[in-house]
């Protein structure tokens, strides 16, 4: 990964430069912490993580907005982005702001979310959110996340080989250690990186419950790729354009292909499809339903609770304001249907 970041490949800038260290600085970093932590906190071995649920599906296809409805519920949780950056047992709550780590983090994602108000309406982020475990995954060196945000052809053509199951034993134990307070909740996940990883997800979390989003791949290119395009801006003077658009087709058409392969496998129960045009339309519903497949109890409070993250994600800093165009990435509407 850092020969690639290195080369002229990459074509990283000043400022290209200096944001893929720190990524791969607080890949390491996060790494020393969970290791602190599972030294310090041994007993974190023996927490049970049953029937987790994980949300995976291609980038742009409702799968953030699905997590977070799912999280809200008291019984479940999520991981929260300052812990995903620094792992360590879970304070609680009205701890957070007197904690310097969490002060720290959370002023660096309200200046973030001030100077990148484009990208905040693509994907809104702060530090007390639940997020996307690929900060998790890349301890083991994987993630597609690095795919996302740059052009790392050996990186992606060395990843592609990769049996994922230690990252995800490693995975497994970091939810263990940042969940010791609140062992009788149950893990709600959410990251693409999945899709590229079923056999060792399942291999680990045999009885892991999937949710797979689904939206017309036209659609979820474009989106994704722009997304690409605005968390780099100015990173890099080759991962542009068509390069972005070339890069992120093949990867993404490579794990939806390997996902939908793998799945064949595993007991169909443990398996929920949802449309994002239901979902957009009725999310109540959509949720209900993956609670009532799952067989997890439903009440009026949780439907209650849906409803106000569902009303709170549509106004202010959290609502969505996306604009994109296939052309701006060198894609065709038959290329991408040809590669899905």
């Amino acid at each position: 990964l850092v020969d690639d970041l290195n080369s002229p490949v990459a074509g990283l800038t000043g400022v290209g430069n200096f944001m893929q260290r720190s990524y791969v600085k607080s890949a390491l970093v996060g790494r020393l912490l969970s290791q602190h932590g599972f030294t310090t906190h041994p007993e974190h071995a023996e927490v049970p993580i049953e029937r987790p649920i994980f949300v995976v599906g291609l980038p742009r296809t409702g799968t953030t907005a699905l997590h977070r409805l799912l999280t809200v519920d008291e019984r479940h949780q999520g991981l929260e982005l300052w812990l995903t950056e620094y792992p360590q047992p879970r304070p609680a709550r009205e701890t957070w702001d007197d904690n310097p780590i969490y002060a720290g983090i959370n002023q660096a994602y309200s200046a973030h979310n001030v100077e990148n108000p484009e990208f905040m309406g693509i994907h809104y982020i702060d530090a007390a959110s639940v997020e996307e475990c690929w900060r998790i995954l890349r301890q083991g060196g994987t993630s597609i996340g690095y795919e996302s945000l740059a052009d790392v052809p050996r990186y992606s053509a060395w990843l592609a080989q990769q049996d994922w199951t230690p990252s995800y034993e490693r995975y497994k134990a970091n939810l263990q250690l940042i969940g010791l307070n609140d062992q009788e909740k149950r893990w709600v996940l959410k990251n693409p990186s999945h899709l590229a990883a079923l056999d060792a997800l399942m291999t680990v979390f045999p009885d892991a419950l999937i949710v797979q989003t689904h939206r017309d791949p036209v659609v979820s290119m474009a989106s994704a790729c722009s997304l690409s395009a605005e968390a780099t801006a100015g990173w890099s003077t080759t991962f542009v354009g068509k390069r972005i658009g070339e890069t992120q087709l093949e990867m993404l058409s490579r794990s939806h292909a390997s996902f939908v392969e793998a799945r064949k496998k595993y007991d169909p129960k443990q398996f929920i499809d949802v449309d994002y045009s239901e979902f957009v339309a009725n999310p109540l519903g959509v949720t209900r339903s993956i609670y009532e497949t799952f067989d997890l109890d439903w009440s009026p409070q949780v439907a209650g609770e849906v409803e106000a993250m569902d009303a709170e994600s549509k106004k202010g800093g959290r609502r969505p304001a996306h604009q994109y165009s296939l052309e701006d990435y060198g894609l065709t509407e038959e290329q991408i249907r040809a590669a899905f």
